[in-house]
């Protein structure tokens, strides 16, 4: 669940903007002259970003979530007054017949590169978007998937509303949990991760700049295709199997279930020699704790649990 231990915090926080903010948007600065009162979010760690910020008020509706995913108690409840104005990605039309003034998105995350949903074509309409930092590597290079990329969404957001000293509260605390969870690690090489997302003639799995390599590697791991210069793509199972890896993260999300994952990889003979099917090592992680938003922190808490007790 999403934690608001600091919701006396957060409830005193000011809103507005006493003058114009700019933040950077993958490779575009934007300015704000006053906080946004139409807003739409895509996906639903997205959208998680956006509620856990306290800007329910400030949302006409959401996209992108019940076309793949289904949501739990407490975020039907959050946004149940809210319209999915698309199951899926959004159009052009849906988007600019809603009337908003801003589209929080990414990259893959509503909208694609030469797709008819970007900032460009959206700004003849009074839409302004940021974009998911993670999401900026589908625009040129850029390092590494890291912690900051979450924390740097959820600190732009808060400028951008005009609620700064509540997600800087909320910053403060994930980062002291997670000093907490990750300290001590333990001796010896990290554990070799494999997340495994989807598919089953080849896998789509994690590559360097996606937010489960950070997760992997603040909980003391690492992600054995570390060195895939891509944020989420397919790749062959003779590289898994090459690789070796002593655990495997499911992503669970979608009409294939985490367990149906778990049992196609330990029922398949070609995986099984790799060292995390042998010895029954599965961490799962919803697709909410696994992608950029509140939830990284629960997520790095249960792999680091699930790492020390495979490092005995």
């Amino acid at each position: 669940m999403i934690r608001m231990s600091l919701a006396a915090v957060l409830l005193s926080a000011g809103v507005g903007l006493a003058e114009p903010v700019t933040v950077q948007s993958c490779d575009r600065q934007v300015t704000f002259e006053t906080p946004p009162s139409r807003a739409i979010s895509n996906d639903v760690n997205l959208t998680e970003m956006m509620l856990v910020l306290g800007l329910r008020d400030r949302m006409i509706g959401y996209t992108g979530i019940s076309g793949w995913k289904t949501l739990n108690a407490q975020m039907r409840k959050s946004v149940a007054e809210l319209p999915e104005l698309s199951e899926k990605y959004p159009s052009k039309e849906v988007l600019a017949a809603a009337e908003p003034d801003f589209f929080f998105a990414g990259w893959n995350y509503g909208m694609k590169v030469g797709g008819e949903v970007t900032p460009d074509t959206l700004a003849p309409f009074g839409i302004r978007v940021y974009e998911l930092t993670e999401s900026c590597i589908h625009l040129g290079p850029r390092p590494r998937s890291s912690m900051d990329d979450m924390y740097a969404d959820i600190l732009n957001l808060g400028r951008i509303f005009g609620v700064e000293d509540r997600a800087t509260a909320l910053v403060d605390d994930w980062k002291t949990r997670l000093e907490a969870a990750t300290q001590p690690i333990g001796a010896g090489d990290p554990l070799r991760v494999f997340v495994y997302d989807s598919g089953e003639d080849a896998p789509f799995t994690a590559g360097a700049h996606a937010m489960p390599t950070a997760l992997i590697e603040a909980a003391g791991g690492r992600n054995i295709l570390d060195d895939l210069d891509k944020s989420w793509a397919e790749v062959s199972w003779e590289a898994v199997v090459e690789r070796d890896p002593q655990a495997v993260l499911i992503v669970n999300y979608g009409d294939v279930t985490a367990q149906q994952k778990i049992d196609f990889m330990k029922s398949s003979p070609a995986l099984a020699s790799i060292d995390a099917v042998k010895n029954d090592r599965f961490v799962v992680l919803d697709y909410v704790e696994a992608t950029p938003g509140p939830r990284n922190i629960q997520a790095v808490e249960k792999l680091v649990a699930a790492f020390r007790q495979t490092q005995g």
